[in-house]
């Protein structure tokens, strides 16, 4: 051994593995394990910035955005349609004008309920409000300790009063106005890019994917289809539960003679496409409508009607119509929501779990048609 290990040829050997090392040694720092971490930690900061940007350039944009994304979950909803349409001949042109009619007509219908139903039935609520409020004022009195003084009411009345009548309110009128324009502005934008969706969405598509090849390409048209699929589908089943629901409920409060029943429930019907939050706020503005307008048994009567179509929504339609894909647990939910709040307000609130269940229906076929992204296969326990 001693022999080998002194013969010239090995010791000029190590010597050049020697001067190596030190050549590569300032790169090796990189190679042990916080090495390692300080490459992930500079990954995650890119990562984060540039997350960030695009946050910043959607909030930056929502005129345009928002708008955009809604125009593509609609297009998604009635994408069965348009192909249905083209498969038995008729015009592209003709397939996506008698489309749009028909979501026009859809949402004319429900801004025209509630206008209606309000106008019609505001005048008796106001009185029934009034006189709610009087009987409240003189209730507090009966309290042994103090909780509501007739100079507190008046204050407060004065205070509003002046509010009403300063240069502020006339600010936040002003802002008012300005929003609604924001509003009437996209929502021409929204139907524009709807209209160009439903009539060029495949072609579209197809110019997006010229730059993929092979597997890129493969996997860029499953994200596609799957997108498609994966938005359409939630809106569906969301509309049709909603609906469900609203009608469930508008029978309830007919039959308890609450006021404003048929608002409500288009109320409610809107309100269902906010996951969780949505069912609870309107079970509240409707029990508070029973409460000033029929009484306090009134008003847990409609909470017991809306917790019971709640319950039957949740444990029969909703795992019937929503896909497997779609189904999110509730802490994801909550926290797409309280993203797509802090985002876009409500319109996020609506947004964010559908696409969040875009994103991990993309997730489930970025491998293969039925083969999830590898991080995301689930582990399956050695057996013993």
């Amino acid at each position: 051994m001693g022999l080998f290990r002194n013969d010239p040829q090995n010791v000029r050997l190590e010597s050049q593995d020697v001067e190596l090392k030190a050549t590569r040694a300032p790169w090796s720092l990189w190679a042990d394990g916080f090495g390692r971490l300080g490459i992930r930690s500079i990954q995650i900061i890119v990562v984060v910035a540039v997350v960030g940007g695009i946050i910043y350039t959607i909030r930056q944009l929502t005129l345009v955005t928002i708008p955009l994304v809604i125009a593509l979950i609609l297009a998604c909803a009635f994408h069965p349609v348009m192909s249905w349409m083209r498969r038995r001949g008729i015009p592209s042109i003709l397939a996506t004008l008698i489309t749009l009619l028909a979501i026009t007509v859809i949402l004319g219908l429900l801004s025209w309920l509630i206008v209606w139903a309000v106008r019609d039935q505001w005048d008796d609520l106001y009185a029934q409000a009034e006189d709610g409020f009087q009987d409240l004022v003189a209730w507090s009195q009966t309290l042994p300790f103090e909780f509501l003084q007739p100079d507190q009411v008046d204050e407060w009345i004065a205070s509003l009063t002046d509010f009403v009548t300063s240069s502020q309110f006339g600010t936040g009128a002003l802002a008012g106005v300005g929003a609604v324009a924001n509003f009437v502005t996209g929502l021409i934008l929204m139907v524009t890019i709807l209209f160009f969706f439903l009539k060029d969405g495949p072609q579209m598509w197809e110019f997006l994917l010229r730059p993929f090849r092979g597997e890129s390409y493969l996997r860029a048209r499953r994200i596609g289809d799957k997108t498609t699929v994966v938005l359409g589908s939630y809106v569906r089943g969301t509309a049709t539960v909603a609906f469900v629901d609203a009608v469930g409920i508008l029978i309830g409060l007919l039959i308890l003679q609450v006021p404003l029943a048929l608002p409500l429930s288009v109320l409610v019907f809107l309100l269902a496409f906010i996951p969780i939050v949505g069912a609870t706020v309107a079970g509240i503005i409707a029990a508070l409508v029973a409460l000033v307008a029929n009484g306090p048994f009134n008003a847990l009567l409609v909470v017991g009607v809306v917790v019971l179509v709640n319950q039957l929504e949740g444990n029969f339609l909703q795992p019937v119509l929503m896909g497997r894909s779609m189904k999110l647990h509730a802490f994801v939910i909550l926290v797409a929501l309280t993203v797509g709040t802090v985002l876009g307000g409500i319109v996020g609130a609506v947004l964010a779990v559908p696409i969040a269940a875009a994103a991990w229906g993309v997730i489930l076929v970025w491998d293969g048609p039925d083969l999830p992204a590898r991080w995301a296969r689930p582990k399956h326990p050695i057996e013993a």
